[in-house]
């Protein structure tokens, strides 16, 4: 990496200035984007590997054993599933869809975790007929409908109670999940945390190895986590002198946040891991547990890094003493969270790295609203149209997330390693925007 190269936290580990231009996974990008246009993202290969292996090794050295899990949520795709497989993870999908993604990438029905609040009787079914290894259960509708299911294929299915512990991790209102007022989880305060185990443990048909939370995404703080597995744990420990509860699996969910800013990194990988390592530890010395299995569920902390979404540069219109607008040809179509979450990301000028950042500029999106902001108040060389830029860290939920608004087609995604550049998910097409449509005459 040179030296004198920007954001070099944030981009993936790959990343280098060649002559005055960002190159990834041994590919520079304005070549990428002379075959395959913009908007485009790319996504570096050993970022994602190199992260897999971080989070399975330094959880394992600080607690055994542990299962790494990753949330398909962030970026579900075929080829990036077979990454994860190989790499040893396991992992979570939450709506049918994800499923068929992951039996699509032929992923092992055993290490798949099914998530969810509102998990539908058909994707309950596919989900058993798969062999699926783990089903979370997220509300006493759910328990219903397994029991019904379960009962008509005289199969036992192993599972887990999501559970909100009542602690906020102190993110965004809107990606805040473990507390009181969410829709996630049976609520240990109110009692019916309780009330669910009471009714699985009653179920012939249903195998209950432990429970799992999920505090939010993305978190920057370490003490939720201690917060909230010892409360969780104290929990346990009642359900188990009540009704037998046996705990063999303890998940305290994922969160892990990253950068998306140089001034803003959050705890390493090793720092996660060994507070929450000691903390379920220590809570089950405290109250008399033998150590579960742990499962970590990261989703953004694997793929995020990895991503960088491309864009060029259209019109720029200054505004005296106000503010100038940079739009590009992408927006909130394919990344909408900084509309909804005031997410702040960095820009890069692809070609223009080595010149100075002197210019505060607006890049907004091209979009029909006035929210399609990608990032304010940005410093950056002098650009004119037709100028690349690029937005690091990209790689979680702006793909997933995106849309046709405008009846905008979604942009395509490449896998580079080693000068390759491979593509996962081609652009589309007006003729796929029209094809769910039905003519009337």
């Amino acid at each position: 990496m040179n030296n004198n190269f920007p954001d070099i936290n944030i981009l993936p580990i790959t990343a280098q200035n060649i002559n005055g231009a960002l190159s990834i996974g041994g590919c520079e990008l304005n070549n990428l984007v002379e075959k395959f246009g913009t908007p485009l993202y790319v996504y570096d290969e050993d970022t994602i590997r190199s992260i897999c292996k971080q989070f399975t090794a330094e959880f394992n050295k600080f607690y055994q054993p542990t299962k790494i899990e990753y949330s398909t949520k962030a970026f579900s795709n075929p080829v990036v599933n077979k990454i994860i497989d190989e790499e040893g993870l396991d992992i979570d999908v939450v709506t049918g869809g994800e499923l068929a993604v992951a039996i699509a990438s032929n992923f092992p029905p055993g290490r798949i975790n099914f998530h969810g609040n509102n998990k539908s009787e058909i994707e309950l079914q596919e989900a058993i007929e798969y062999g699926i290894g783990t089903i979370t259960i997220d509300s006493f509708h759910e328990i219903n409908l397994l029991e019904k299911i379960l009962k008509k294929k005289s199969k036992i299915q192993k599972v887990m109670i999501r559970v909100s512990p009542s602690i906020d991790p102190h993110t965004h209102l809107l990606t805040t999940t473990g507390i009181l007022d969410s829709k996630f989880g049976f609520s240990i305060e109110t009692g019916d945390a309780e009330e669910a185990i009471k009714r699985v443990l009653k179920i012939n048909s249903l195998e209950l190895l432990g429970v799992h939370f999920h505090l939010g995404s993305p978190i920057f703080e370490l003490d939720p986590y201690v917060q909230a597995i010892e409360y969780v744990i104290d929990f346990c420990a009642k359900m188990r002198d009540s009704y037998g509860f046996k705990l063999s699996r303890f998940s305290p969910g994922g969160g892990f946040a990253i950068g998306y800013l140089s001034t803003q990194l959050p705890p390493n990988i090793s720092e996660y891991a060994k507070v929450i390592s000691d903390s379920l530890l220590e809570s089950c010395e405290k109250y008399n547990f033998n150590p579960p299995e742990l499962i970590v569920e990261p989703g953004r902390a694997i793929v995020g890094r990895s991503g960088v979404a491309i864009y060029t540069v259209g019109s720029i219109k200054e505004i005296p003493g106000i503010r100038t607008y940079v739009s590009v040809d992408g927006g909130m179509g394919d990344n909408i969270r900084p509309a909804i979450y005031g997410s702040e990301y960095s820009v890069i000028a692809i070609e223009k790295i080595n010149q100075e950042n002197n210019n505060k500029v607006t890049i907004s999106g091209k979009f029909c609203e006035s929210g399609d902001i990608l990032a304010k108040d940005v410093l950056l060389p002098d650009l004119t149209s037709g100028d690349l830029l690029a937005l690091p860290s990209s790689g979680a939920y702006c793909i997933g997330m995106s849309s046709n608004y405008n009846m905008q087609v979604r942009p395509p995604v490449l896998l580079v390693k080693d000068g390759i550049a491979r593509l996962i998910k081609r652009r589309e097409t007006y003729e796929d925007l029209l094809s769910t449509s039905i003519n009337i005459d």
